[in-house]
């Protein structure tokens, strides 16, 4: 077994996949081939290790505890307790506004998130502070009477070793409730995406149904907080469709290990969840490529109606998709001849909205991306979104790994010259704007999805461009921050080679 729902602690992505968060710009069939190769003494990684660039310093990021946040967090009946310094809980502000859009998109009620922190102080990392994550579950319990409560540790809980197990043990008892403990210290991995795998680990461990009654329509989509895109897709071929983890009620969590299926936007997100539902409960996960442009939708389409057994629902469906968006996708390739883009997000999310790029007719010769994993949890080559964009649209010859530094991105782009850029995390898009380059801050993750996501995005980006004036003035009348030897280098990873 691959997942041991017996421990609270989650594997990191570094011990399961072999995740790295630098690697020098190089072809992207480069960094797929590497990601093949076993190396000597790396068997515990999944059999993956790629050697990566560490840098000397991280100019800024994210950390595991705030993917807690931004999952577990976003759990409508539930609470969410950070037992951590009241520092680690700034971006409630942050999260609490997407929680709301994302609510008011999907027709939802509107409300604030349900987040407590227990406010380590220094004398607590000193003489621990337990009785303050007890308190903090019981007013969480008193003010809300949730159906869950997770609780989040921090770097400082993890200093001082915390036995957060031991609160969460007694507590769960009392209240009969699931209290669920979640270790995503931000020095625990390299890589924020492990937060996501320490939510849903604690998910499986003590929410899902461990008897389940199957429901051979009912599918998981495991999401954030975009558009409701997939019911009407899935209802096409007969299915339901069952949202996770934000914005789910612990009930529809509890329904994981009933569903026919599970599918998602983006690997990096769903890799865990959707693997161990299927070691654990029997969930067939579906392994194709990404939903994303027209090889891409129609290969995810049609797995997804093997698996559920409606094969010539799903070829009806594609065969009037294919119709419906003929017109509008050849005048969208016209209007964007001769346009390059660029693409910095997470790692397959990264290589999904390249493959919208090009059925769009886009150059993409660059794209960032915030990590990468060799290999998913499920091992299966089907999945492995690297390969499938570099074996059906072609060479990215300017690919990089980076998590998230402004230093080497003003670099890149620099070298990369692109009409506009690609974004997920929105605080790259405002160098971009400094530098006269138009960015699409992409919110809702689900904008490119499927065949309408093509168009959707076609649209965005003639939009953007329509603003290009704008960005080139702005960059003439501002200095970036960088000296003039930083701004000179061609090389962005210089600084990590002289270390």
């Amino acid at each position: 077994m691959k997942f041991d729902l017996k421990t609270s602690v989650v594997k990191t992505r570094e011990e399961r996949l072999g995740t790295i968060v630098g690697w020098k710009t190089g072809k992207a069939s480069e960094l797929s081939r590497d990601s093949a190769f076993t190396c000597a003494g790396c068997k515990g990684n999944g059999g993956k290790r790629l050697c990566e660039d560490i840098g000397p310093f991280t100019q800024g990021s994210a950390c595991s505890e705030q993917m807690v946040e931004c999952q577990a967090g976003d759990v409508r009946d539930a609470v969410l307790v950070q037992h951590a310094p009241v520092g680690c809980g700034v971006s409630q502000v942050n999260n609490n506004s997407i929680y709301r859009n994302g609510l008011a998109i999907r027709n939802l009620p509107v409300e604030n998130i349900k987040i407590i922190n227990t406010n380590i102080k220094e004398t607590d990392m000193v003489f621990g502070a337990l009785n303050k994550l007890e308190q903090s579950i019981r007013d969480a319990w008193n003010r809300h009477h949730p159906k869950a409560i997770f609780v989040g540790t921090s770097c400082a809980a993890g200093i001082i070793g915390e036995d957060i197990d031991s609160v969460t043990n007694k507590l769960q008892e009392e209240l009969k409730i699931p209290i669920i403990p979640m270790y995503c210290e931000g020095f625990r991995s390299k890589h924020w995406s492990t937060g996501f795998d320490a939510t849903q680990h604690g998910i499986l461990r003590q929410i899902v149904n461990k008897h389940p009654k199957k429901q051979e329509d009912l599918v998981n989509v495991i999401n954030l907080w975009g558009s409701d895109v997939f019911t009407p897709m899935l209802a096409e071929l007969g299915l339901r469709v069952n949202y996770v983890v934000d914005m789910a009620k612990v009930e529809e969590l509890q329904q994981l290990s009933e569903a026919a299926a599970t599918v998602g936007f983006c690997y990096t997100l769903s890799s865990y969840l959707a693997a161990a539902l299927e070691e654990q409960f029997g969930v067939p996960e579906v392994k194709a490529p990404q939903p994303y442009g027209i090889a891409g939708t129609d290969a995810w389409i049609r797995e997804l109606a093997r698996v559920t057994h409606r094969e010539e629902k799903a070829e009806a469906y594609i065969e009037k998709e294919h119709k419906r968006i003929a017109p509008r996708l050849e005048k969208l390739r016209k209007l964007l001849k001769g346009k390059k883009g660029y693409v910095a997000t997470g790692s397959a999310y990264s290589h999904g909205l390249i493959e919208v790029l090009r059925e769009l007719g886009v150059e993409v010769d660059g794209s960032l991306v915030f990590h990468h994993d060799p290999v998913y949890d499920s091992h299966d080559p089907k999945e492995d979104s690297l390969k499938f964009l570099v074996d059906n649209y072609g060479e990215v010859k300017k690919f990089s790994v980076s998590n998230r530094q402004q230093y080497q991105f003003c670099i890149l782009l620099k070298d990369a010259n692109p009409d506009f850029i690609l974004i997920r995390h929105s605080g790259l898009a405002s160098l971009a704007s400094r530098m006269g380059i138009p960015a699409a801050p992409l919110g809702d993750e689900h904008h490119a999805v499927g065949y309408q996501g093509i168009l959707n995005l076609g649209e965005t980006i003639l939009e953007i461009l329509s603003h290009k004036k704008f960005h080139q003035d702005l960059a003439a009348h501002v200095k970036l921050p960088y000296t003039k030897w930083w701004l000179s280098q061609k090389d962005p990873y210089v600084l990590e080679k002289e270390n």
